[in-house]
C-alpha cells in the first residue's frame, strides 16, 4: 500500500505570485526555477499561479515554501483545516461523514 501524504491547500495564487517576484534572497525566481529547486513539474506551478489547482501534497507544499524561502504556514493551510475555515465546523462534518 502507497502511503498518502496529507493535502494542503494554498491561501492565495496571488501570493504565491509576489512571492515568486521577490523571493526570500531578494530576487525573483521563474516557474521553471522555482518547479526545479522544489522539484515538482513546471505544470504544476503554473496552474497554482493561475488557480486551477489549490491543492497539493505536504511535502511538495513544503518544498514549494522552502525554495521561496517562507515558512509553510505563509502559504499553505493543511486541506481539513481549509474545509473548517471555509465550510465552517457544522458544514466540513457533513462533508467528512459523507
Amino acid at each position: 500500500m502507497r502511503f498518502k501524504y496529507p493535502r494542503h491547500r494554498l491561501v492565495n495564487p496571488v501570493l504565491l505570485k509576489l512571492l515568486m517576484e521577490r523571493t526570500g534572497t531578494g530576487r525573483a525566481v521563474s516557474i521553471r526555477e522555482l518547479a526545479e529547486t522544489a522539484r515538482v513539474p513546471r505544470s504544476t506551478i503554473g496552474n497554482l499561479l493561475t488557480g486551477m489547482r489549490l491543492e497539493i501534497d505536504s511535502r511538495s507544499a513544503h518544498r514549494i515554501a522552502a525554495a521561496i524561502g517562507v515558512d509553510d504556514n505563509v502559504l499553505w493551510i493543511p486541506a481539513q483545516r481549509a474545509a473548517l475555515t471555509v465550510l465552517g465546523p457544522a458544514e466540513s462534518d457533513r462533508v467528512t461523514a459523507a
